[in-house]
């Protein structure tokens, strides 16, 4: 049988992968649309024969021949489609310069997931014929909040809309509540405490496994650790493990979503000012999940957050995590349009209109949209973390990780001394996760955590080679 990971229905998984498969270029014939769209779409009557024959057929496909980029998923191939960029920046922080900016951001990444997360469905969805933005907009005008400067209220209002996650909300919030892009953040930190700076990528699989309950997994990285445990004989897993081409691609349409864009920070925090390194990091945890642009955006995010501990002009920001993934890659091309659009639209709903009119018709957890909200947050937030943070969220989408990723790099750029606004105090430095062995944590006591972490990685790449 074909196994899926039950994030949606087996035929919707079908229908999503043709998506896919026309997004890689290929030319899907109308006749195999058709019979996928003849298919029950009960779980109780699917028919696994026909779907698995529909699967085959996609997998055979080309991309045409005028396919114009060119986005290979193995490191040494990436790097050989990359622009000319620093590697590595120099830190010129004292220990407790660097704790402090370790402190900024893992509060940045926080306080911008808590931000974001009532919002999220909604979002995603869209209400009342309203697009996201539009939705969330309505929201917060219906009570007196726009432009968005605090946590959401869930108080009620005539539009007779209640956000969920009641612990997120303004009148109620005292800590970070469990969350995927805090998770995955402190799955990081585990596997370099763990493993150190040569961790391969089945040690955060395995780590996964341990630690992570299978329903706090969404997507991509639902059906990857499922084909993961498919093809890994638990009697022999600290050696046999299936091929990531495997992980990443099996009945996984999800491939190029933002799911491993948020897992970049802690792999980030380790090598600050490297770059490069942070790069490499990102792509051995995108690798197994993702293909393409779903581990480029990983790859950018990694390099972004990692120069932010020496640079904090969002251009040359932007411009560094360029340089570490491939230029003529569908992300390179629309980053390109994004930093374009940061010198023509007058404020963010106009580069938002532009956005939504070239890239309307991504999923809203697609790798590119999204990277896209991240970039103009920082630029129309000036990198100031609750101002950023604000209109990653107001931008629609996937309100939760861009309000994280934004709340990482501006908080690594500030540090925690320095972070201002309202968004922080509110959490009280504690994060309350769904993560085994982090039930109740410190950000300070992350920051203490990684900057040992980041240390020992600077020694390993000190040591002697050869």
């Amino acid at each position: 049988m074909h196994i899926f990971a039950g994030w949606d229905t087996p035929l919707r998984q079908l229908q999503a992968e043709i998506r896919q498969r026309e997004y890689e270029g290929c030319s899907v014939p109308p006749e195999l649309k058709s019979r996928a769209k003849e298919l029950p779409d009960t779980p109780e009557a699917f028919d696994d024969e026909k779907i698995q024959s529909l699967y085959a057929e996609l997998e055979k496909l080309d991309a045409a021949p005028d396919f114009p980029y060119v986005q290979p998923n193995d490191l040494p191939d990436i790097a050989g489609q990359r622009p000319p960029g620093p590697r590595r920046l120099p830190l010129n922080l004292t220990p407790e310069e660097l704790l402090d900016r370790l402190h900024g951001a893992w509060t940045g990444r926080a306080c911008g997931c808590a931000l974001g997360k009532p919002v999220e469905i909604m979002s995603m969805a869209g209400h009342g014929g309203l697009n996201g933005r539009q939705a969330i907009r309505s929201y917060l005008q219906n009570r007196g909040d726009w432009p968005l400067d605090n946590y959401f209220s869930g108080r009620p209002a005539d539009d007779g809309i209640r956000l969920p996650f009641k612990k997120s909300w303004r009148e109620n919030i005292a800590y970070m509540e469990p969350d995927d892009d805090i998770h995955y953040s402190l799955i990081g930190l585990k596997v370099l405490e763990d493993k150190g700076p040569a961790f391969q990528w089945h040690d955060v699989a395995r780590t996964w496994n341990a630690r992570l309950p299978y329903y706090a997994i969404c997507t991509a990285e639902t059906q990857a650790i499922m084909n993961f445990n498919l093809r890994t004989p638990r009697m022999a897993s600290q050696t046999m493990f299936p091929a990531p081409a495997f992980t990443r691609r099996h009945n996984n349409p999800y491939r190029e979503w933002i799911g491993a864009q948020i897992r970049a920070d802690t792999w980030a925090y380790a090598c600050a000012g490297r770059p490069e390194l942070a790069a490499e990091f990102a792509w051995r945890d995108a690798q197994w999940t993702h293909t393409a642009n779903g581990i480029y955006g990983e790859m950018f995010m990694a390099a972004m957050i990692a120069s932010a501990f020496v640079e904090s002009d969002p251009r040359r920001l932007v411009e560094i995590g360029l340089s570490e993934i491939p230029r003529n890659s569908r992300l390179a091309e629309a980053i390109g349009l994004a930093l374009t659009w940061t010198n023509e639209c007058a404020d963010f709903e106009a580069f938002m209109d532009r956005l939504e009119t070239r890239y309307g018709d991504l999923a809203p957890a697609h790798t590119v949209n999204n990277a896209l909200i991240v970039i103009m947050a920082l630029f129309y937030g000036e990198m100031d973390p609750d101002r950023s943070m604000c209109l990653a969220v107001m931008a629609g989408l996937d309100t939760d990780c861009n309000g994280a990723t934004v709340g990482s790099i501006t908080g690594a750029a500030r540090g925690r001394r320095n972070f201002g606004g309202r968004l922080a105090e509110a959490l009280n430095d504690t994060i309350k996760p769904a993560v085994i062995g982090f039930q109740t944590v410190t950000m300070k006591e992350l920051a203490e955590r990684t900057l040992t972490v980041h240390l020992n990685v600077r020694a390993f790449l000190d040591q002697p080679q050869g």
